[in-house]
């Protein structure tokens, strides 16, 4: 079954400085949350997706297998190599049948990896959530994360007023990898997000799942998309854009002028680059029909 987008993450140095840069970029950003292996979060939530701006606040707890080594002390070294995405979560239903596919596809990298952590509600009161992981590997892309993602609690999660933003962001359209060679990762992103029939351009490829795209491109494809070179991660696959969907691109752009944001016009989106946004490149779109 295909699995649609649940969330990005924003790997990041200075965690106050980069939620700061959303505040600015006119997004709202969820409070400090601390998970037990000694990540930091926050989150800037939309409809069923969320960024997960991360740091690493206390490194003596990366100790121990599991959820300190496969994500806590990947998105240490991740940081170490500059900030930007570090790994993309798919949205998963039933997680136990998502560790037996991605075993069975040979992409498996992990078992089914529970946890919980207090989150703050909107009202300022604090509750449970809880998530289970189960990661994949692109053997090709030792340098990026994959995992899928199912929730315990989603009710105590989501919430409508933390999806409101002074921008007009309005949810996810689709995330941005760049390679070398996208058909190399033709194999892998079709068992990853169980979307068999792959669209394949000059471009790349795409994964259209349930709740945006997943594309694949060379670095010459994302400059002239998106009007931003690409530096990329080493080997593989390097996780780079996020597209957002916006009702109305002039009024995000005074939104960001009067945050400081930087941003230019490209191929009718708005781009902020990787030099202003902590690494990342956030794409901004009007979809056909707004």
């Amino acid at each position: 079954m295909a699995r649609g987008l649940d969330h990005i993450v924003h790997a990041v140095r200075d965690l106050d400085a980069a939620a700061d840069f959303y505040r600015r970029a006119g997004f709202k950003v969820g409070a400090r949350n601390r998970h037990p292996w000694g990540t930091h979060n926050h989150v800037v939530q939309f409809p069923n997706f969320f960024i997960e701006v991360l740091t690493v606040g206390e490194p003596e707890k990366l100790v121990g297998e599991g959820l300190p080594q496969i994500f806590g002390a990947a998105n240490r070294d991740a940081i170490a190599r500059g900030d930007g995405f570090s790994m993309l979560i798919l949205e998963s239903t039933d997680i136990e049948v998502d560790v037996a596919d991605f075993e069975a596809s040979g992409i498996g990298a992990s078992s089914a990896l529970p946890f919980s952590r207090e989150a703050v509600l909107p009202d300022g009161s604090t509750t449970t959530v809880g998530f289970s992981l189960a990661f994949a590997r692109d053997a090709l892309s030792p340098h990026t994360g994959f995992a899928a993602c199912q929730q315990h609690n989603p009710a105590a999660f989501w919430k409508p007023d933390y999806q409101q933003h002074a921008n007009g962001a309005s949810g996810v359209l689709g995330a941005v990898l760049v390679a070398d060679n996208p058909t190399d990762h033709h194999i892998f992103l079709s068992a990853y997000t169980g979307v068999r029939d792959l669209h394949a351009s000059s471009i790349g490829v795409t994964a259209a799942t349930p709740r945006g795209d997943v594309e694949i491109m060379e670095a010459v494809s994302f400059r002239d998309q998106f009007g931003t070179a690409p530096k990329l991660d080493g080997e593989g696959a390097s996780l780079k854009g996020l597209r957002l969907a916006v009702p109305d691109i002039d009024a995000l752009e005074r939104v960001l002028r009067a945050g400081g944001v930087a941003s230019h016009r490209q191929t009718g989106r708005l781009v902020v680059p990787p030099e202003t946004a902590f690494g990342a490149t956030l794409i901004f779109e009007t979809p056909a029909g707004i």
